[in-house]
């Protein structure tokens, strides 16, 4: 059974490499699948809606793009994730010039994106 997967990404910035992401949890042969519930608007209780969906997830996949810096909800998602104590991973969207959520532990790893290392990540190689 594919894993479900909690996605959290830089609205403003990433949603094309978000798209892609998704797309591949769509082969035949994902170990991961995806739902999809990115909000464009913030509302008022997004945070516990987060919490939700995370609790939800058995894996959060944080996907690093250029300006992980301002980009505050990926650091409140994975904040979320370490607090619940749901496994992630960091995964570079570009390949060069990707940066660290600013919740990030320091011995967490920045991936290269690659399908084979996709598969290998999600199944607990970390």
């Amino acid at each position: 059974m594919a894993q479900r997967a909690f996605i959290s990404f830089d609205y403003d910035n990433d949603a094309r490499q978000k798209d892609l992401l998704i797309g591949q949890s769509k082969n035949p042969d994902s170990p991961f699948v995806i739902h999809d519930w990115s909000l464009k608007e913030p509302s008022s209780d997004w945070k516990a809606r987060a919490r939700r969906q995370i609790r939800a997830s058995g894996l959060v996949i944080v996907l690093c793009g250029r300006n992980m810096r301002t980009a505050v909800g990926v650091a409140v998602e994975l904040k979320i994730a370490q607090e619940e104590g749901i496994p992630y991973f960091l995964l570079a969207a570009y390949t060069s010039g990707s940066t660290r959520p600013t919740t990030a532990m320091p011995g967490d790893k920045l991936y290269e994106w690659t399908w084979p290392n996709l598969k290998a990540l999600v199944g607990g190689a970390r």
